[in-house]
Formats: C-alpha cells, sequence, structure tokens
C-alpha cells in the first residue's frame, strides 16, 4: 500500500494519498505559524503591560542614594580619625617585632629544653657509673679488709717461725 495508490473518497469526491499527505503537510506548518505569531504577540503584550517608570523618579533616587552614601563616606572617615589610625599602623608593627622576638626567645628555649633532656640523660648514665663505681669500692674495701687479716696472719706466722727457729731471742 503505498501513498500514491491510496484514495480517499468524502461526500463523493475523491483524493490521492499524494494530496491529503501535502494538504496535511502545508495545514500543520500553517497551524505553527499561527501558534508562533500567537506566542509572539501574547509576549509583546507582556512587555508593553510593564511600567516603565519615569527617567525623573530614577534620577531623583539616584541623588538621594548618592547623598546617603556620601553621608556615610563622611561618618566612616571621621571615625576613623577619631580612631587614630595611622598610630595603629606603628602599634601593629611593634606588635609584629615583639612577636618575632618571642618566637625567637621561644626557640631557643627548645634548644635549652633538648640540652637539658640531653644533661638528664647523661645524669642517669653518671648515676648509673657511680652506682658500679660504690660497688666496686665496697668490693676493694671488702678484699683490703681480707688482705689486711691474711697479711697479719703471714706477719704472725712469719714471727711464730722465727721464734721457733732461734727461741733465745
Amino acid at each position: 500500500m503505498s501513498l500514491e495508490s491510496t484514495e480517499l473518497k468524502i461526500g463523493g469526491q475523491s483524493f490521492k494519498g499524494v494530496y491529503l499527505a501535502i494538504l496535511l503537510s502545508l495545514s500543520t506548518t500553517l497551524g505553527s505559524g499561527v501558534w508562533l505569531a500567537s506566542s509572539l504577540y501574547s509576549r509583546l503584550e507582556a512587555v508593553e503591560g510593564r511600567r516603565i517608570p519615569e527617567v525623573g523618579q530614577i534620577v531623583e533616587k539616584a541623588a538621594l542614594d548618592k547623598k546617603e552614601l556620601q553621608s556615610s563616606i563622611e561618618l566612616i572617615t571621621a571615625e576613623l580619625k577619631a580612631n587614630d589610625v595611622s598610630q595603629l599602623q606603628g602599634k601593629l608593627a611593634t606588635l609584629g617585632t615583639n612577636l618575632k622576638t618571642i618566637l625567637e626567645q621561644q626557640q631557643k628555649l627548645l634548644l635549652i629544653d633538648e640540652s637539658v633532656t640531653e644533661l638528664k640523660l647523661e645524669i642517669e648514665a653518671m648515676k648509673a657509673t657511680v652506682v658500679k663505681a660504690e660497688l666496686v669500692s665496697q668490693k676493694v674495701s671488702s678484699f683490703e679488709s681480707k688482705v689486711s687479716k691474711v697479711s697479719k696472719e703471714i706477719e704472725d706466722l712469719w714471727k711464730g717461725l722465727d721464734y721457733l727457729s732461734n727461741p733465745l731471742q
């Protein structure tokens, strides 16, 4: 079934399919054009319906806003002068210098803290050495007392041998 062989009979009139296709495409194109024109016309009416303010009112409002801004600027300027911002810069510079000095001192304190920690470790090591030395010293003292006892006994033995070898002395 092709478009060329299709026919439509309406009220005794016969219409071929090709003519119906052309008629349908023309009618949809015309309908789209009418819809577009209607849409554009409604937009135009909406734009015309808006109230455009007069230029004189806008100029007056701008002048009032300008006066308000100028008075605000003058007030801020007066407050800045009253607060003496110029001296604030010097104070900030002094504060910055003080902060740098504090940071340097803090770095030195951290180095001292590290040194103190190292010294504590060395002191603990020295304490251990002193304890060992005291133990060795006690052992040496004990050994010396034993040696002196042995020396005394040896001397007494020699004296006894001398007496025995020569009892008349």
